[in-house]
């Protein structure tokens, strides 16, 4: 369909085994997540890119540990270990994703102008990013589908099945 547009989320090294914020068998999702871009006419691949010293990374924190929250000014934000600094080896996509095809690349950003009205998602982590993606794209007026089996999750105390009904919830089809 020419109005649906894949996104692609955060399929980088430090999310993939042997990363810094390694996501158990995010590398699984590669062949299914290259099939969903060879079916697409139009793919968009979205890059963590922080800079040193993010305020989500731990080490920014004086005595907190990753995984642990904390109140921040827009809510409850939990420590991340550094990951997808800019830059780093561990920011760049998985060697073997097939992204040449990408019409953008988005580090963390929206282009409202490009007539897409619906989105499909894969992507790492399917309880964090691609979540929030969803219920973002969601919000914005967009019709939202997730391929789950294109996912992996970090599913932190239970976070996977929360945020699955928060999306079910949000009308996001989970396929």
């Amino acid at each position: 369909m020419a109005e649906t547009a894949l996104i692609v989320i955060d399929v980088q090294n430090d999310f993939c085994p042997g990363g810094r914020l390694a996501v158990a068998e995010g590398d699984a999702i590669l062949p299914a997540v290259n099939a969903l871009i060879a079916a697409h006419e139009h793919v968009i691949l979205t890059q963590d890119w922080h800079p040193k010293r993010h305020s989500s990374f731990a080490s920014s924190h004086s005595g907190r540990a990753p995984f642990e929250t904390v109140d921040a000014a827009y809510g409850a934000q939990t420590l991340w270990p550094d990951h997808c600094v800019q830059g780093t080896r561990g920011a760049a996509f998985k060697a073997g994703l097939d992204w040449t095809k990408a019409e953008l690349v988005i580090r963390k950003g929206f282009r409202p102008a490009i007539g897409i009205t619906h989105v499909t998602l894969c992507g790492l982590a399917t309880d964090y990013c691609v979540a929030y993606s969803a219920l973002d794209a969601v919000t914005l007026g967009l019709a939202v589908r997730v391929e789950m089996d294109a996912c992996r999750a970090i599913d932190l105390g239970g976070s996977l099945a929360a945020m699955t009904v928060k999306m079910r919830d949000a009308g996001v089809t989970l396929a």
